[in-house]
């Protein structure tokens, strides 16, 4: 007697194409650029830093975190973003303003302490330069990615599902 019923996708071996939008398997190394986009994300908007770190809402992290997360497995604080065209980053553009991105907060990190609260790097005359390449940095890679920029940051629970479930 056979049965038919629907087919079960997870079964077939086959894996979906898009992790919450973003193409799987595009870039080699997938999972830092998702880190490294997530960071990016959180560092370029304003509305979310009062709303959420200044606010003191779990499940993000805080500024300190999205640093860490922007150059804890790539390096970028201590190289260029362009080493990773083709692995991370999809071309030299991308490089760049992650590295524009990367430098400034940086500086900010580096006057203030890492573990000041997000108020102080808000109040640093060079926060607003660092929103901005952040921002820059974080369009280039979301629309390259097929997603929506303006889409508020994903928590960190949901980030660590997302690069684990592929």
């Amino acid at each position: 007697m056979t049965v038919q019923g629907t087919e079960n996708p997870s079964r077939r071996g086959r894996r979906s194409s898009t992790m919450g939008g973003m193409p799987l398997n595009d870039m080699p190394w997938w999972r830092w650029r998702s880190n490294v986009r997530s960071a990016l994300h959180m560092l370029s908007d304003p509305v979310f830093q009062q709303n959420v770190w200044l606010a003191g809402v779990d499940g993000y992290g805080d500024v300190t975190d999205a640093v860490y997360r922007l150059v804890e497995d790539t390096w970028l604080d201590n190289w260029s973003a362009e080493k990773y065209v083709g692995t991370i980053f999809r071309d030299s553009q991308e490089a760049a303003l992650v590295d524009t991105a990367v430098l400034r907060v940086l500086r900010i990190m580096h006057q203030v302490g890492p573990d000041a609260p997000v108020s102080v790097y808000m109040e640093n005359a060079g926060w607003p330069d660092a929103v901005r390449a952040a921002r820059d940095a974080h369009v280039r890679l979301a629309v390259a990615d097929g997603e929506d920029p303006d889409a508020p940051p994903r928590t960190l629970e949901l980030l660590r599902i997302m690069t684990r479930s592929a």
